[in-house]
């Protein structure tokens, strides 16, 4: 049995119960709260490994709540809502959240998906030796702490722009394709990534960039993919 804890957060009691039992059925501790102003709370006075944010709710959305979380806390985020536009799941994804399940879904779906944002969270990896640090110009990654440094200030990164910077730094020089990334970073085949990739490009360049319109790290090479300078 892990340790680890899940927060559900939905306006809707049934929808938390339910995921609930799934997911102590798998092990999991699960707290809930029933918006983003309660979610908020729960994390001050608790240690939270995934947090399950749907987006319409009373008091605090999910939106807003992940602006707030993510001001200081890079906790995996899997957002919930009826919505299935692609805008929709990009605009999610565009403010923070790492992945996006659309209503109605599985339960077992949802249960999937947590366990892979906990493996990302909580894994060393297989890109390179986890003892060594990689520099680059003033850009460091301690891919054991999880920790990125822009000339020796913390740089805040969810686990998905962690995952893609940790990717692309450990193999500098490197060009990789959006489906590369897509199936190396999410661990599933890519379906519509072009989107979902290029929106976590965009935030990665707005954290170590001084100029995201002129990077000097994480450049686009037109036509085939990504790579992060030597």
């Amino acid at each position: 049995m892990n340790q680890f804890t899940v927060l559900v957060t939905d306006d809707d009691q049934d929808i938390r119960d339910g995921i609930e039992i799934y997911l102590k059925n798998e092990g999991y501790r699960v707290l809930k709260a029933e918006n983003g102003k309660r979610a908020i709370e729960l994390l001050e006075d608790n240690e939270i490994h995934v947090i399950i944010l749907d987006i319409m709710m009373p008091l605090l959305d999910g939106i807003s709540a992940t602006f707030k979380i993510r001001e200081q806390r890079n906790i995996p985020i899997i957002m919930l809502s009826a919505k299935a536009e692609d805008s929709d799941k990009i605009h999610g994804l565009s403010v923070g959240a790492d992945d996006y399940v659309t209503k109605p879904f599985h339960p077992m779906e949802l249960v999937a998906r947590v366990k892979s944002q906990l493996r990302r969270y909580v894994s060393l990896g297989t890109y390179h030796d986890k003892s060594q640090r990689i520099e680059i110009d003033g850009l460091m990654m301690d891919p054991d702490a999880k920790e990125v440094l822009l000339h020796g200030e913390s740089v805040k990164l969810t686990p998905i722009e962690f995952k893609i910077t940790e990717l692309l730094m450990a193999n500098a020089g490197r060009v990789y394709s959006i489906r590369d990334i897509y199936e190396r970073v999410w661990n599933e085949p890519a379906y519509n990534a072009e989107n979902i990739v290029a929106v976590h490009i965009r935030k990665i360049r707005e954290k170590i960039e001084t100029d995201p319109k002129n990077p000097r790290y994480l450049k686009v090479v037109w036509g085939i993919g990504y790579k992060i300078e030597k």
